[in-house]
């Protein structure tokens, strides 16, 4: 096969077509429009760059389809690119719940997130919130009083990453029926609590980051980050400089799982480069977010049960 050739199947081929050929399944809950999580077993493959990019989240792995084919099991160039030829024709299912792609020409992000409006009670994203997620009422009006939230379309939030100059850089978008994260933004740290605590608990979502400050009562010394669900370089780069500060102390509360354990691995070696405390602290399920719900529906169920009476 002559590089023409390879070139060819290099934009024809995606790598949603090789993997879903190969077995593997769309996890739509963790899947967003740029980022589409696959799994087989404990295996996570993300589909990136529109089709034309991937990486293993908990593995160095990564590239274009035909490295994708050898981390698939082919056994060398040659072999990958038999096994992506052999995909030629087939059609991977698209998932159901992606939007089609925004227009261009939009606004800057501030001005986006300037144009929407702050939760209040009552309103979609509060009742999201404090219902569906269980949010304590003060959490969520704490982190509208620092700026931290925004209501998004059809009763999803928006939650603020800044860089370490407090810029926006972009938002995690949740809601009932969507995941994702702001077109045209860049991932660094949503931040929750004192900006310069020694104690930095670094989290996954910022709902995750909300959650364990409800769970710990907002401690006064903790500043509570969400990665945002990924490890850009630029993430990487903010958690390096928390780490910088004087007495930092940085704590792993990222998922209770495998993916979870890579992110806090990760951490600990930051912690140890800048000669940081280090802890991991696990939830007892998944995520902070379920943890919290454990704690808080009785008392929630109790109050819908007597208002309803």
């Amino acid at each position: 096969m002559n590089k023409r050739e390879i070139e060819e199947l290099r934009q024809k081929i995606g790598c949603a077509a090789l993997l879903e050929k190969d077995g593997w399944k769309v996890d739509v809950k963790e899947s967003t429009r740029r980022a589409i999580k696959y799994r087989r077993d404990s295996h996570i493959i993300i589909v990136i760059h529109e089709g034309r990019g991937w990486f293993d989240p908990l593995s160095p792995a990564k590239g274009d389809v035909f490295s994708l084919a050898e981390h698939l099991g082919a056994d060398g160039f040659v072999e990958a690119c038999d096994r992506v030829a052999d995909v030629v024709g087939f059609v991977p299912s698209a998932p159901a719940w992606l939007r089609q792609a925004r227009p261009k020409g939009l606004a800057s992000i501030t001005e986006r997130w300037r144009h929407r409006f702050k939760p209040r009670p009552g309103s979609p994203a509060w009742l999201y919130l404090t219902g569906e997620r269980a949010l304590p009422a003060d959490i969520v009006m704490q982190a509208v009083a620092c700026d931290r939230l925004r209501e998004g379309p059809q009763g999803s939030m928006w939650a603020a990453h800044r860089d370490s100059a407090g810029a926006l850089t972009g938002w995690e978008e949740r809601g009932p029926e969507w995941r994702g994260f702001a077109t045209g933004g860049a991932k660094r740290l949503f931040r929750f609590g004192p900006a310069g605590s020694e104690r930095i608990c670094i989290t996954e979502a910022a709902i995750d980051a909300m959650s364990l400050a409800a769970i710990e009562g907002r401690r006064p010394d903790t500043l509570y980050v969400s990665t945002g669900g990924g490890w850009s370089p630029a993430t990487d780069e903010a958690i390096r400089d928390l780490a910088k500060r004087a007495n930092a102390w940085l704590v792993a509360a990222t998922d209770n799982n495998r993916q979870g354990d890579v992110y806090a691995d990760r951490v600990r070696a930051i912690a140890a480069q800048a000669s940081a405390r280090y802890a991991r602290l696990r939830p007892g399920a998944v995520d902070w977010n379920e943890d919290l719900k454990a704690l808080r529906r009785p008392a929630l169920d109790a109050t819908a049960s007597a208002t309803s009476l």
